[in-house]
């Protein structure tokens, strides 16, 4: 069934901040098998059509596996920066014209890739997006919580020649036996070289975790975060604090959080007064960018215009931007009803 026509037009129309976007989940099967052929890099599926078939996922850990597999192709600064700037030129085609990516250098330096050339792929393409798309943005370098943390503080000695480039530190990787309060003193020393901090908590792991996460990592936002409700108290907290949850649909649906999208909780917290923005996530993987996100929403749940344009608002709210900046933005929301 698709859209009415005005709620589509609304839609495309809207400019859209994107708060939570993995850049190696952007990764389309295409890419994968042209980086693949350029380095020698033997693949375990014999077609693209055979990898997208992959994508059918059980819960976190089954995507994270074919997420880290699929990382293996980026060699050089130049995958990097064509990584990124396929993502840009897609975010332009959905009116994205402010996006904060998370990357996981990690994933990356565990198989011999220098931190710089990472790091420099990404910021040369992020740079030309400023310029030829005008699409700011800013970069959240994150730790994989599945790792150590001798591991992340290794990560981010790594990082501090770079230091000037970055915004903020995240968390990411599989929730599950990793509370966000093993990062405590990683967090405590990026604050320390004036970095603000995000983390993922409240997915698959419980809405205690969102609790540690404000409290211990002191976190400018919660990414994900919907399983929040089963705290009511630590709901009207979040509402209280205008704590933006940089929410991901389709991939609350892809890795079973929720089983169908009208089940999701996204219109609800909205209701309550919850700072609830919409993002995609890692899109390569699940079935959409943040267009086809405000879609399915828009389809599934009782959300009008006046809700989308909310949610626009929310991300601008959130983002890490001059006030000047938000308010440009909130008046060209405005104007896109």
């Amino acid at each position: 069934m698709s859209l009415p026509d005005a709620t589509e037009a609304l839609i495309r129309r809207l400019p859209k901040v994107e708060l939570h976007l993995h850049i190696e989940g952007t990764l389309e099967p295409e890419m994968v098998f042209e980086k693949a052929a350029k380095h020698g890099v033997s693949l375990a599926y014999p077609s693209i059509e055979a990898l997208r078939a992959a994508y059918d996922f059980r819960d976190l850990q089954s995507f994270l596996d074919i997420y880290y597999a699929g990382c293996d192709v980026l060699r050089d600064e130049q995958d990097f920066y064509d990584l990124c700037w396929a993502y840009l030129e897609r975010a332009h085609a959905d009116n994205v014209v402010h996006v904060e990516i998370f990357f996981d250098p990690q994933t990356h330096t565990a198989r011999g890739i220098p931190y710089a050339t990472v790091h420099q792929g990404l910021r040369r393409a992020l740079a030309d997006g400023r310029e030829r798309l005008g699409i700011s943005s800013a970069m959240i370098l994150c730790f994989l919580r599945h790792l150590s943390e001798e591991d992340a503080f290794r990560t981010l000695d790594e990082a501090k020649p770079f230091v000037t480039d970055l915004a903020g530190v995240g968390l990411d990787s599989g929730e599950r036996g990793n509370p966000p309060s093993k990062f405590e003193r990683v967090f405590a020393a990026a604050r320390a070289l004036g970095l603000a901090a995000v983390a993922h908590a409240g997915e698959e792991g419980p809405a205690a975790y969102i609790r540690e996460a404000l409290d211990r990592l002191q976190v400018v936002r919660i990414d994900h975060g919907v399983r929040c409700d089963e705290d009511p108290a630590l709901v009207k907290e979040l509402a209280a604090r205008r704590m933006p949850l940089t929410v991901c649909p389709l991939s609350n649906v892809k890795l079973c959080v929720y089983q169908r999208m009208e089940d999701h909780n996204l219109a609800r917290l909205l209701a309550e007064g919850v700072c609830v923005t919409v993002n995609s996530d890692d899109p390569a993987y699940f079935g959409g960018y943040i267009g086809d996100n405000y879609r399915a929403i828009a389809q599934a749940l009782p959300l009008g215009a006046p809700d989308l344009m909310a949610l626009a608002r929310n991300a601008v709210e959130a983002a890490w931007l001059p006030a000047e900046r938000k308010a440009q933005l909130i008046a060209e929301i405005d104007r896109a009803r």
